[in-house]
């Protein structure tokens, strides 16, 4: 079955939102829709590739499959971010609640990791549910296909790019860590563990 073609998808987060501009989620939207057309471009170029001059030094091949990785995270990744953000922030509920009262110390001490991670990570921090060991993780990713964990889902999104807040904040990634707290739909979290736990 050929891949299929992707299409942006239209999100009600995209304006104006507590502690975010509309331009910069303007901006960050249309950095989606470039990760959409490469995803999209490399895979019509992958039906074509030479396949018999693969090699791990250099081919086409690989070039074409180490991009993909890279576009299809984006594209992933920022549509798990921008589901939830337009929320009123606030600590999550039901399942999502419960599973980071058992795996964390508290709310509050996971809310303070999954900050200071956002700190350190040079692009993305995930809350994501690990299906070997059925418990949530935070995680940290450096690039759009730098997701470490083999067979866990990321159910919450923080992109820390540059891109994400250097129009509202400049340099002080912590304080957008904790404003973009206060736009967090954090309901929609547990929609990705329903899919993470069916």
């Amino acid at each position: 079955m050929p891949f299929p073609k992707l299409e942006p998808r239209k999100f009600a987060s995209i304006r104006e939102l507590n502690g975010i501009s509309a331009r910069t989620m303007e901006e960050h939207y249309e950095l989606y829709k470039g990760y959409i057309a490469k995803t999209n471009e490399i895979q019509e170029k992958l039906g074509a590739v030479d396949r018999a001059s693969a090699n791990q030094i250099f081919s086409d091949l690989r070039a074409l499959r180490v991009d993909l990785s890279f576009a299809l995270g984006g594209v992933k990744n920022h549509e798990i971010y921008f589901a939830h953000l337009g929320g009123k922030g606030g600590a999550p509920g039901g399942k999502v609640a419960e599973l980071i009262r058992r795996d964390f110390p508290s709310y509050d001490a996971w809310l303070a990791d999954f900050k200071a991670s956002g700190i350190a990570a040079r692009g993305w921090v995930w809350l994501a549910y690990d299906h070997d060991w059925n418990t949530l993780t935070t995680v940290v990713g450096d690039a759009q296909n730098t997701f470490p964990l083999w067979n866990a889902t990321p159910i919450l999104a923080l992109d820390v790019y540059e891109h994400a807040y250097w129009i509202d904040y400049g340099r002080a990634r912590s304080r957008f860590c904790s404003t973009t707290f206060q736009s967090r739909l954090l309901k929609n979290a547990s929609m990705y563990l329903a899919r993470a736990r069916p």
